[in-house]
């Protein structure tokens, strides 16, 4: 049905629509707009990320326009394909724009420009000990090392995206128990509506801007380089891989030392592409980067991409105590300065063969910030110590030897390197006789940006309560036995953990179904109420699942979901899916904080809640969160943890912007009396607490889950339905609570 497809991005309507056909007629008073007032030049250039152009053939208008309504979208014509070979722009009857094709092919300028690529100095930046730290013992520059801008640690950043949507990462982007470990590699497996797999997909990049600076042509070569060795380091064959380029340069003009940069960072790239016979498939560039006098250092960073398997990947972090670590370095040809192409491959095939044998244990690339940087933050997700050997050279230590390798070796005469030292479980760093503590480091290494990009609130939840184990079971037994029970999933604007959450129910034994809700116009929002009640009329269990419902608008986020919910229609099959029926609620993140707000927790019905009631509200910290949260099974009281024991710890993914529980102390007395307190957050000992990053939203008493009074109804902020073989596996504990087949099971 759909021929050609293009996003909406820089160029708007006009670029979009415009590179589909040879021959287009643009409608520009069909365009769907957000604001009125617009005219004809505004609609072409305007952008939105939310809209897509497809070439459809006109007998499948009518079908594809039905196929878009299921899913909540929009579908206009506002273009037709033509034999004529131009462009053309009609707005208010008017001709507005009418374009040959072939004048557009040429991107509107002469396709031919002088370059003239200077040459470069003896100083090479991967060699050289960084300015900053000259003079400095290694002892101190092992520290003020850790504290550089392009060093220093990005978490406060990574942590605004999710990172765990689609219940498919196998590592996530920070490694170990205190997650401080950055991975090199994203992985993931390949996304699956149904059924299991192992195959996984392994991105990576590369790029040094100061290098690219002394050379476009020399960090280019050895960008491609880093990204394939970043493969290697998690278990994927680089060999295999193929790259992508994105590329920035300052604006160019007519001087040819300018034209110079890209013209040497492309055949750079396309030297390390000859090299190591790995072909680009792609790529974006823009030649906009100048501000004034200000300029982008040039630009060529590489992505490369490859297959890997999930059980087969491994993290960076540190796994034993007293294991001995190398810096395996990347061959270099004297005479050039770049790769040896040839024994670099076979040096990234020898780690990612060492790797798959478990001779290597963990490995890291060496960018900026040298062995040393590598070193310190393999060492910091689980908080080991490290014992550097005697008499190491600042080279060696500080120099960004892009592309070579810090492996944590099984046998320490596996691979011929530069020995570094060996890791100790004391917490210390020992260098030349100077001891650091690893949690100084730490310190040195995340404060440059915390103000910037905060990880840490500062804020003390309140624990107005003592939230003792209930260990008692419930008594409530469902008497309405169901060999596969029906579970409804309504998907509202916004919602992203549908068919997450639909998997984890069906793997369990149950049938699910997903209804997409239609809010384009009042009739479709009518049938979709009729929908809604035939579905939980139907259903034994109703799951709200977690997302963005409304974008989180208007103030507050899961309103969408609970006005959806408080039609009485809606509202009353609820109430006897609840109260007549044995059913099951289930409502995580964006659920949970739409059962909250219908009262369905903690009071098990929907009710018009007061001031003064449980709500979830912003994290303390200000922002969206992402990462592993270690929460323990306070209560056992709900079906939904029969599986589970009172004081059982898992590590779940979280991802929320406002996840923080509030209550007043009466009401956490009666939730703590009654055992409705389902969930808490915990630190590595299982102990509840009051401040980040263990307690990672502030909430009060550390709740993560609540239920209602007899536990069938079930709110929770972490993500339980992201779960699969092989996930999350570089951070400790189990995973899988075991709530779908809890639920499951209450009807068997």
């Amino acid at each position: 049905m759909i021929k050609r497809c293009n996003d909406f991005g820089a160029g708007g309507v006009s670029v979009a629509i415009g590179e589909l056909a040879d021959g287009l007629t643009i409608n520009l008073d069909k365009v769907p707009k957000k604001y009125d007032g617009l005219d004809g030049t505004e609609l072409a250039i305007s952008e939105s990320q939310e809209r897509m152009a497809v070439v459809i053939d006109k007998d499948d208008i009518d079908k594809f326009t039905a196929l878009a309504n299921e899913e909540n979208l929009e579908a206009t014509v506002v273009a037709e394909v033509t034999s004529k070979n131009r462009l053309e722009m009609f707005w208010r009857g008017d001709k507005i724009v009418d374009l040959s094709r072939d004048f557009l092919n040429t991107n509107g300028v002469v396709q031919h420009a002088k370059a003239e690529i200077n040459a470069v100095d003896d100083n090479s930046y991967r060699e050289s000990v960084p300015e900053a730290l000259r003079g400095m013992t290694n002892a101190e520059a092992l520290k003020a090392n850790l504290s550089r801008l392009e060093v220093c640690s990005q978490k406060g950043l990574v942590e605004r995206f999710d990172s765990s949507i689609g219940a498919a990462t196998v590592l996530m982007p920070y490694a170990g128990k205190y997650q401080l470990t950055p991975e090199d590699a994203m992985v993931a497996k390949v996304p699956l509506e149904k059924g299991e797999t192992d195959t996984a997909t392994v991105m990576s990049y590369g790029f040094i801007p100061k290098l690219s600076r002394w050379s476009p042509f020399h960090s280019a070569a050895f960008s491609v380089t880093e990204s394939l060795a970043k493969l290697a380091a998690v278990g994927c064959d680089p060999s295999k891989a193929r790259l992508t380029f994105q590329e920035y340069f300052e604006r160019l003009g007519n001087a040819p030392e300018r034209w110079g940069k890209p013209a040497a960072a492309l055949l750079g790239a396309l030297s390390a592409q000859l090299g190591y016979k790995t072909p680009s498939i792609g790529g974006k560039d823009s030649m906009s980067g100048s501000f004034n006098e200000l300029d982008v250092p040039p630009t060529l960073v590489s992505f490369a991409v490859g297959m890997s398997e999930a059980s087969k990947t491994v993290s960076a972090q540190f796994k034993k105590v007293g294991s001995t670590v190398k810096l395996l370095e990347l061959p270099v040809d004297e005479n050039s300065g770049l790769p040896d192409y040839e024994k670099a491959m076979a040096l990234m095939m020898s780690v990612y063969e060492g790797i798959r044998s478990g001779k290597i244990l963990a490995a890291s690339v060496v960018k900026e910030g040298g062995a040393a940087a590598c070193v310190c933050k393999m060492a910091f997700g689980n908080k080991h110590g490290f014992t550097f050997a005697q008499g190491l050279d600042s080279r060696t230590l500080f120099a960004p030897l892009q592309g070579s390798f810090v492996v944590e070796l099984a046998d320490k005469d596996a691979f011929d390197g530069v020995t570094l030292g060996t890791t100790n479980d004391n917490a210390v760093f020992i260098i030349d006789g100077v001891v650091h503590t690893c949690d100084d480091l730490i310190d040195e290494w995340t404060a440059k940006l915390e103000r910037v990009f905060p990880t840490d609130s500062g804020k003390k939840a309140k624990m107005s309560a003592d939230v003792p184990l209930y260990k008692e079971r419930s008594i409530f037994v469902a008497k309405n036995k169901v060999a596969r029970p029906r579970v409804f999933i309504p998907a509202f604007p916004g919602t992203n953990c549908e068919v997450d959450s639909a998997r984890a129910f069906e793997k369990a034994g149950a049938e699910a179904s997903i209804l997409v809700i239609n809010n384009l116009s009042s009739a479709a929002i009518n049938e979709t109420i009729d929908k809604m009640v035939k579905e939980i009329e139907q259903a034994q269990i109703v799951m709200l699942p977690g997302g963005f419902s409304g974008g989180d608008e208007p103030e507050g986020s899961g309103k969408f979901i609970a006005t959806t919910f408080r039609n009485p229609r809606v509202s009353e099959a609820v109430t006897k899916l609840l109260n007549n029926r044995d059913g099951l609620m289930l409502g995580i993140c964006n659920g949970f904080q739409a059962l909250i707000k219908l009262g369905l927790v903690p009071y098990g019905e929907i009710v018009t809640t007061k001031p003064d009631d449980p709500t979830l509200t912003f994290n303390t910290i200000g922002r969206h969160i992402s990462q592993m949260a270690y929460t323990r099974i306070t209560s056992v009281k709900s079906p939904w943890f029969s599986s589970v024991n009172a004081g059982d710890v898992f590590a779940v993914p979280i991802s929320h912007g406002e996840g923080r529980f509030m209550a007043n102390d009466d009401v956490m007395k009666k939730l703590v009396e009654n055992g409705q307190v389902a969930t808490q957050y915990v630190n590595l000992d299982g102990e509840v607490c009051d401040d980040m990053p263990f307690n990672p939203n502030g909430s009060v008493c550390a709740v993560e889950g609540i239920t209602s009074p007899d536990g069938r109804v079930l709110g929770k902020m972490g993500h339980s339905e992201r779960k699969g073989n092989d996930l999350y596996a570089n951070v400790p504990f189990e995973k899988d609570m075991k709530i779908f087949e809890s639920g499951v099971g209450y009807y068997k």
